[in-house]
This record gives C-alpha cells, sequence and structure tokens, in this order.
C-alpha cells in the first residue's frame, strides 16, 4: 500500500499582503474579527493573524472617492495550490435578475476542486496526456498512513528516485479525460494521491485498459511501471478505479439534473470538479429527490439571489427594503429577506472552492480531535439489572467509554474499535474542532475571500458576518466531520486489509517440506485423533482414528510405531486446534524414550484454521470422495507442510487464520480491552475480497503451475485463467493427453490470444510430468492423441517439446532468448547448467546488461528475465530460500518462562499493533509495536511494508509472563537469518 502526501497551505503571509494592498483602495474600513466564546487555544495559535487581540480595532470612516486610479486587490491562490493556467474574466457589472459568480476580487481564477487531502484541480488546466485505447470505465478492485513505520502501509517513494527510472510511455487512441468528462487531469489527480510519477501512471492505465494483469505487468512489463511491485500496483489501480467511479457518477448526477431542469452551467462546472464521492454528494445533497429544500433553495425560490449577488460585487446598489414583498410568506419581512440573503450566501461560502481549500488548510494546522463516549441508550441498559449480554458488549468498549485522540494520531485499530461501538449504538462519536479554527475562518471569508467590492453598509456587513458564521457552524463543520470520519475509516479499513493481504502472501509462500512421507494429525479428544499418511507428492497412503489421551494410549502408541514403520514416516504434522498441547506432549515424549526407533522422527505444529471448512466443501468432497469429512482436515493439515500454496488456495482466505483480529480474546487482555468482531466484518467486504483474490493470484503466478499436474483449482488463480478457463484445460488435458509445450493452450476453448498473453509465462511444461502423465494414462488416452496432432497442425500449433517452457520466458522472448543463446554460445540442452551459468554470468558481467540489451534490441528488464529462465537450475521455485516449518523433537511450558529469559521463535501473525510469535509453549507470546525498532531488522527489512511476517524467526527476549492469564510479552532482539 502507498502513503498519500497532504500539503499544508500557509496562508498568514498572503492574507497579509492582500489586505496592505487593499488598504488604500476607496473602500477602506475596520478589519472585522468575530469574538470567541472561549479563549483561543489550540497548537495552530500562533499560526494565525493575532494582531487584533493585542491591539484595539480602530475606526475608520470611509473617505470620499477621489479622482486616483483604483487599486486591484487580486485574490491569491494559496502556495499549495499549483493553478496551472489561469482564466481571466472581464469586470464584473452587476444587473439585476442576472446571475454573478461570487468573487473576492476584479479578477476570477480559475474554479478548482478541492479534495479532503487539500489538493486541487484547475478546471481549465490542460495536461500532455496520451490517448487511451479502451472506452471502458474501470471496475473497481488504497490507505492513508501514519508515520510509524512499523506494521504500517509501506510508503511509495516517486519513481523517478529509483535507479531505473525512465520514462517509457505506451501510445494509444483516446484520452482518458475525454472518457470521464472531467474538469480535472486524472493522469496528474492519480500521481498526486498515489506519490507515483505520472508517466507510470499513464501507462498503468493504459496496461489495466488492455485487460492485463497486474502479476504480468509486475514480472514482463517491468520497464512500464518502472519495477513497482505489485501491492504498489494494486494501490494506483484502487485509485484510478475510484476517480473512474466518482467520474461515472457525476455524469449520472448530471444527466439526471438536467431531466429534471435543474442543471445550470455554475453547477455543472462544480460537480465536474468534485474529486471524491464526499465532495459529490456535498454538492448534489440538496438537488436528491425526496429530500427538504435547503434554506439556500427556498431563499433563491423566492428571488433573493440577485440581492445575494449583489452584497457581494456592487453592495452601494443594494437596498434590502426593496426586496420586501408584504404579500409574499418569506420576503413580507426585512428580517425575512436579510435571512434569506444569508442563507444563499452561507450556501455559496460551504460551495466555493479555495474557501473550502483553506479551511482544510486551517484545520490541518490545528488539534481535531476525534472523541468517543458512553452513548445515552448504552447508559440506561447499563442501569437495567435485566440486559446483561447488552452489559457486557457495553464493557469490552470501557476504554472508549471516555476516549480523545488527535487524528493525526489515532491508531488504525483504534478507529476500527471507535467504528464498531458506534454501529452496535454503545458509542457516541463526534469530531471537535478547536475555537480558533471559526475565529481565522471568519476573519479571512470577510476581509479577504469574500470581502465586497466597494464600500457595504454596516447592515449589509453584519448580514456578511452572519452567514460566514452559519456557513461554517450549519454546513461547514458537518461537511469537515464527515471527511475526517471517511478518511479515517477509510484509512483504517485499507490497512487492515494490508495487513491482512501481507500476512496471506507470506503464509502462501512458506516453503514447501519436499521428499518427505508426512503423518497429518488433526488432533481430538472425544473423537480421538484423525490420522492421515500422505506420501512425498501429497497421495493418501492410509488414514486411521487414534485415541491418544484415553486409557489406551499405550497401545496406540504401539500402533502409531507400526504406521510409521510400516511407511518410513519421520515427520508428524500437528494441528494447532483442541487437543493440541496434549497430543505434542505425546509425541514429544515418545520422540524423548527414543520410541520410534531406527526413525529420526520430529514434529511441527502447523495452523489447522479452515481444515473443517474445507473438508465438507465441494472441493474437498470432488477431491476425496469416499473419506470421511473429519479424515480429510488430516490429509489437508499434512499437505499445507508438503506444499502451503496448493492446499490453502482450496481455502477461503478469510478463514484461513491470518487476519488482524482473529486472536480476539488476546487483543481484549492485552490491548484495546474490547473484543472487536472478527476482522472480515469490520472492513468492507469488496475491498477484501479483491485484495484478497489479486494477492493469491500473484503468489500462484509467480510460483508458476506445471499444467499437466496442477489441480483445476490452483490452476484458476493464474494470471489470465478463471474457473472455466481452468476447466477449460483440465478438459482439454483429459481428453488429448498432457500438454507437450505452451502452444497448445492456444487450442482450448475459450482461451483466447490475451489470455495466453496473460497466462503463458505463468504455465509451466516440465518432461518428467509429461513422461509420468503419459505412463499413467489409460488406454483409451492414447488413440485421442492423433486427432489433437492433427488439429495442432491444421491450426499451425506445433507438438514439439520446447526446453523454454519449463522456464519463466515468456514466448513472446523465445527469439530473444534463442539469439542471447547464439552469442554466449549455449544450446538448449544445457539450460540450468553450471556450464551454461557460467558462461552467461561472464558474458553480462563483461559487457553489461544494458548495453548487450541494446545489442539484441530489447529492454534490460526483459533481457534480465531470460538470463534468469536460462540459468535457473529446471524445477526452481521461489519459495526454496523462504521460511518453512519448524521442526522440533522437544516441548517446554509456559511454566518454563521467566523475565529475561532469550528464546528463539517464528511469527504467526502480524497486526497493526505488533506480532505474535509462537516460542514453542503452546501459547503465542505479543511483541508490541513500539519493540519493533528500526535498529533490531535487517537492513532490508527497514523499509519494508511488512517487518515482520508470517513465518520469519526470530530471537526475542521476554519481558512478563501472566500465567493466569496466558499472556506473554516479548521484546524483539534480531531477525534470524
Amino acid at each position: 500500500m502507498i502513503r498519500r502526501t497532504r500539503t499544508a497551505k500557509v496562508y498568514k503571509e498572503e492574507t497579509s499582503e492582500e489586505e496592505e494592498e487593499g488598504s488604500g483602495s476607496e473602500d477602506d474600513r475596520e478589519e472585522w474579527l468575530p469574538e470567541p466564546k472561549e479563549p483561543r487555544r489550540g497548537r495552530g495559535r500562533g499560526k494565525t493573524d493575532g494582531t487584533a487581540e493585542k491591539k484595539p480595532v480602530t475606526k475608520r470612516v470611509a473617505k470620499p472617492k477621489e479622482s486616483k486610479p483604483k487599486t486591484v486587490r487580486k485574490p491569491r491562490a494559496p502556495r499549495a495550490l499549483k493553478v496551472k493556467e489561469a482564466v481571466e474574466e472581464k469586470d464584473v457589472v452587476f444587473h439585476p435578475g442576472t446571475s454573478l459568480q461570487p468573487l473576492g476580487g476584479e479578477e476570477q481564477p480559475v474554479s478548482t476542486a478541492v479534495t479532503f487531502d487539500g489538493s486541487t484541480a484547475t478546471a481549465g488546466a490542460t495536461a500532455d496526456e496520451t490517448p487511451s485505447s479502451s472506452k471502458r470505465l474501470f471496475k473497481v478492485e488504497k490507505e492513508e498512513p501514519e508515520d510509524d513505520f512499523n506494521f504500517e502501509v509501506q510508503k511509495k517513494q516517486k519513481t523517478s528516485n529509483a535507479p531505473q527510472g525512465r520514462p517509457v510511455k505506451l501510445q494509444s487512441g483516446r484520452s482518458l479525460r475525454d472518457e470521464l468528462q472531467m474538469n480535472w487531469d486524472p493522469f496528474q489527480v492519480l500521481s498526486e494521491k498515489t506519490v507515483v510519477e505520472r508517466w507510470v501512471c499513464e501507462n498503468i492505465a493504459r496496461l489495466l485498459q488492455e485487460e492485463n494483469t497486474i502479476p504480468f505487468m509486475v514480472r514482463y512489463r517491468k520497464e512500464l511501471i518502472n519495477h513497482m511491485d505489485a501491492d504498489a500496483v494494486r494501490d494506483v489501480q484502487q485509485v484510478l478505479e475510484e476517480l473512474c467511479s466518482v467520474a461515472k457518477k457525476t455524469q449520472s448526477i448530471i444527466q439526471t439534473l438536467k431531466k429534471e431542469g435543474l442543471l445550470t452551467s455554475e453547477l455543472e462546472h462544480v460537480l465536474k470538479n468534485s474529486r471524491s464521492a464526499d465532495e459529490l454528494d456535498h454538492v448534489y445533497a440538496p438537488y436528491k429527490k425526496g429530500s427538504k429544500l435547503s434554506k439556500a433553495r427556498r431563499a433563491k425560490e423566492l428571488g433573493l439571489e440577485p440581492a445575494a449577488l449583489a452584497l457581494i460585487h456592487a453592495p452601494g446598489t443594494l437596498d434590502l427594503h426593496s426586496w420586501i414583498k408584504p404579500n409574499t410568506q418569506g420576503v413580507s419581512t426585512l428580517e425575512e429577506v436579510t435571512t434569506g440573503v444569508e442563507q444563499i450566501l452561507a450556501d455559496m461560502i460551504a460551495k466555493d472552492g479555495e474557501t473550502l481549500t483553506y479551511i482544510r488548510s486551517v484545520c490541518d494546522r490545528s488539534d481535531v480531535r476525534i472523541q468517543s463516549s458512553l452513548s445515552k441508550t448504552a447508559l440506561k441498559e447499563q442501569q437495567q439489572d435485566g440486559q446483561k449480554s447488552n452489559t457486557k458488549d457495553i464493557s469490552k468498549f470501557s476504554l472508549y467509554h471516555d476516549f480523545s485522540c488527535s487524528v493525526q494520531r489515532i491508531q488504525h485499530h483504534q478507529t476500527l474499535a471507535i467504528n464498531r461501538g458506534e454501529n452496535l449504538k454503545i458509542l457516541t462519536v463526534k469530531v471537535n474542532i478547536p475555537d480558533w479554527v471559526k475565529t481565522d475562518f471568519c476573519r479571512w471569508c470577510v476581509n479577504v475571500r469574500w470581502r465586497p467590492k466597494g464600500y457595504a453598509q454596516p447592515d449589509l456587513m453584519n448580514v456578511l458576518k452572519a452567514a460566514v458564521e452559519d456557513s461554517y457552524k450549519r454546513l461547514l463543520v458537518p461537511l469537515l466531520s464527515r471527511a475526517y470520519r471517511t478518511k479515517l475509516s477509510s484509512s483504517a479499513e485499507k490497512e487492515s486489509v494490508a495487513m491482512f493481504v501481507r500476512n496471506l502472501r507470506q503464509r502462501l509462500l512458506m516453503c514447501p517440506v519436499r521428499g518427505r512421507v508426512l503423518m497429518g494429525v488433526d488432533p481430538g479428544f472425544r473423537h480421538g485423533c484423525k490420522l492421515a499418511i500422505l506420501s512425498p507428492t501429497g497421495q493418501i497412503l492410509h488414514t486411521d482414528v487414534v485415541h491418544l489421551h484415553g486409557s489406551a494410549r499405550n497401545r496406540e502408541a504401539d500402533k502409531l510405531r507400526h504406521l510409521m514403520l510400516q511407511h518410513s514416516c519421520q515427520t508428524v504434522v500437528i494441528g494447532n486446534g483442541t487437543a493440541c498441547r496434549e497430543t505434542e506432549a505425546f509425541f514429544a515424549d515418545l520422540i524423548k524414550h527414543g520410541f520410534f526407533r531406527p526413525l529420526d522422527v520430529s514434529y511441527c505444529i502447523t495452523s489447522e484454521a479452515g481444515a473443517s471448512i474445507y473438508s465438507v466443501s465441494s472441493e474437498a468432497v470432488k477431491e476425496m470422495p469416499d473419506l470421511d469429512p473429519n479424515l480429510r482436515s488430516a490429509v489437508s493439515i499434512g499437505r499445507r507442510v508438503q506444499d502451503p500454496l496448493a492446499e490453502l488456495v482450496k481455502i477461503d482466505p478469510k478463514h484461513i487464520g491470518i487476519g488482524t483480529y482473529q486472536y480476539k480474546t488476546i487483543l481484549m487482555l492485552l490491548l484495546l480491552k474490547t473484543s472487536v468482531s472478527p476482522f472480515d466484518h469490520d472492513v468492507t467486504q469488496s475491498l477484501l475480497r479483491a485484495a484478497l483474490d489479486g494477492v493469491v493470484q500473484e503468489c500462484v503466478s509467480f510460483v508458476g503451475v506445471d499444467v499437466n499436474i496442477c489441480s483445476e483449482t490452483l490452476m484458476r488463480h493464474v494470471a489470465g485463467l478463471n474457473a472455466s478457463r481452468a476447466r477449460s484445460v483440465v478438459e482439454w488435458r483429459e481428453k488429448n493427453g498432457p500438454f507437450l509445450n505452451r502452444e497448445q493452450l492456444k487450442l482450448v476453448k475459450g482461451l483466447g490470444p490475451k489470455s495466453f498473453q496473460q497466462c503463458a509465462g505463468f504455465v509451466r511444461i516440465n518432461p518428467e510430468s509429461v513422461h509420468s502423465y503419459a505412463s499413467g494414462s489409460n488406454v483409451d488416452s492414447t488413440p485421442a492423441k492423433k486427432p489433437a496432432a492433427q488439429k495442432n497442425k491444421a491450426k499451425g500449433v506445433s507438438n514439439q517439446p520446447n526446453p523454454l517452457d519449463q522456464t519463466c520466458i515468456h514466448p513472446e522472448s523465445y527469439s530473444l532468448a534463442m539469439r542471447f543463446l547464439s552469442q554466449v554460445g549455449g544450446g538448449l540442452d544445457e539450460l540450468g547448467s553450471a556450464e551454461l551459468r557460467q558462461r552467461v554470468e561472464g558474458c553480462v558481467g563483461s559487457r553489461g546488461l544494458e548495453p548487450l540489451a541494446q545489442s539484441l534490441n530489447t529492454c534490460p528488464e526483459t533481457l534480465q528475465i531470460v538470463v534468469d529462465g536460462l540459468t535457473q537450475p529446471p524445477g526452481f521455485d521461489i519459495r526454496q530460500d523462504f521460511e518453512k516449518a519448524d521442526f522440533k523433537q522437544g516441548i517446554v511450558s509456559m511454566s518454563d518462562l521467566q523475565r529475561g529469559t532469550v528464546l528463539t521463535g517464528r511469527v504467526e501473525n502480524a497486526a497493526l499493533f505488533g506480532a505474535f510469535v509462537d516460542v514453542g509453549v503452546g501459547r503465542s507470546g505479543l511483541i508490541p509495536k513500539r519493540y519493533i525498532t528500526p535498529d533490531k531488522l535487517p537492513p532490508d527489512k527497514r523499509s519494508s511494508s511488512l517487518v515482520l511476517g508470517p513465518g520469519e524467526r526470530v530471537e526475542v527476549r521476554v519481558l512478563d509472563v501472566d500465567l493466569q492469564r496466558s499472556r506473554i510479552t516479548l521484546d524483539l532482539i534480531r531477525v534470524l537469518r
């Protein structure tokens, strides 16, 4: 995930200069400052103009008009507002009955759309764009991090700082800006929000329009995305889809308003300037069907809009008494007319882009706080003795009954807990903005932005002051509060999803344990321990049920020994569910006394989360139709160690047990003192589902699949494939025999050129699998290969094996690989050999990768993939150097731990507040976030988005052991490699 930046806007210098410019004009008058109800306080106090507090206000008398040239005050945009173009307009002359745009000066700056992060878009700005090739909007598949590096989103660096950062732009047909029909440049906004160079954003957008998958882009289009990783590309994709969603919603609103006859050019312009759903809703809310007319719209229908505009543009010509209509309700008295004008002005102020930018910049410099307290409903329930269940729920949120924290420093898990309490009507939440913000804002509006052009009578100035205060209190404060809540909630949800995704990736990419006969054990008391002995390839050799915790444990031990000797099984995998600790002690005791000799038996404990759900799923029934569901769990537990990726993809990622909040009891005892609901109920389901699907596809694709032996379940997660295409691949394989080369994938029904391009590089054709498939096939499959060969010939698809098909080299680079092989003097029969590796490394080392790529008419990134594919040994697995299961032969208990004890352990899960570590005592210990500091991490981990993830081996020191509550607090010493 990627850090979004906010630029603070400083207005003090601009304000003072504008006031000096206007001091000599004919409309000199006193500077108005609202009287605060309470003394000003807050962190931003010194950042505002405080001269009015130290000196008494000097009243000035309007001077008679003179023939000197009029000083023109030009409202200046804040420094942070990078307005590329300005559209100059002629002086505005007020005519009764006409609708004018409110301005604070003689010249009008370009209207700007303001986002809640303070960025702006210029309505008339032009951008250097390259057209795109698709007419469709993207399907929506980000996080605003905190400054603390631990367990937060990885800060995205601008790609120009990368050594590879050279603009390589795609050329396409049509502009995305024309498709969205908005006033802002989508690529510029995307670049600002994601902190990624504009050219990279353009390329990513166009690659997505061309239906390229993220794994394909990350591996085979590195030069176009400047070597960004999958998470970073996914983040850009998400922000782009959010912008496209806003644009689509905007066009729908415009069409609706046009049909209803409510659309004006000014309203359409404001709508097209909106960059977020919140801004769009703020503008459109008064026009929604079924909603009451806003006060401003009612006043406009009474014809008071020209009077409101005249107060700003020509106050000398305005007489509010002339707008009184005695027989018309709403304008029958001077008070009603004044109120209507105030309401129109308040609405204009609240929807003005420059005004919104200023108020947000002031809030950014202040100490805005979010506060939660016990709701009135919860207080009543707490007083009723009969509501025991509700009282219990209320106590879970005791930490937030009187909670206050700055919006800049609140933690993500605190935000989710507060939101959960509010949804349960246990907590009342509000956003507190310091009083000095109102003082500063009202002064700026009256004296700078909305200052009337010309002398205004005191009664008109009072109307303007009242309108500004009303706009702030009634419209802007709720808008800002909603914006802060939305921003915090979105940030917390996205960071939680990001943490889940990073944990899942590290769990899926655990190193497989190959070449061992394993015994999977699903422990239990009453119904016994379910056993499944698996071959090195995962085939089921034997299943059984043994009762290890009853009176017949000695007899069952003999049975275990017989089975393990019979199948030469030296490795036991125990699920971490019920009776895990007792089962572990049983095996450890037998191993200690040499019960399994001559076998050297060891065991490991693995998570069994989701095994019971999988055991009754349709996938399990199809795979093991004649096996009892309880025994299927034991099979799944054993296969999770043999090949974690192939087994875990069969289970819904939400049930794998790596969510941020699955340790509910530990959370309640250690940190939150509240049991937050399960992770997947606290965040947006669509966001979670898209992220999980993306990371599973990424892991499966980068590891690669052998198309001739891989299951349909695993194959459907390959980039470019889906459930129907995977089914077609399996059907073709069953009908025609094994795939002999990648080109034969083009013969599969439903697999077009685009799908082939996306999946081909991630599919492997291993000769050993082809031979084993052919030798194990039935007689009927042999004659079926002949028509397939004829079909191949008819379509121009060869049925000859290609050694490059077992590498990561994409078919589009085969000709490049052959040219490179001829330069180094190698052949396809030498793939992965030490001799070829030596020649390749010598050639690249002597000539350099970039000059060599130029001579071959390719880019260094593509050539590097070719070099890797040619030099990697056959059957290379990127997981071979990753963390693997921890096997042991003895245990220690929690009572053996003392303060200061140094242990080694393995990270089980990472959360937003720390990491849970298995130290082998049956209870995971927590390393709080504050103890995970950069100096304790390897250099390559200090800038990582997931500094500690599942599978990491660490050395820790025991800080505290609470036997009564089963809590272990640890301090990180170092990460073991």
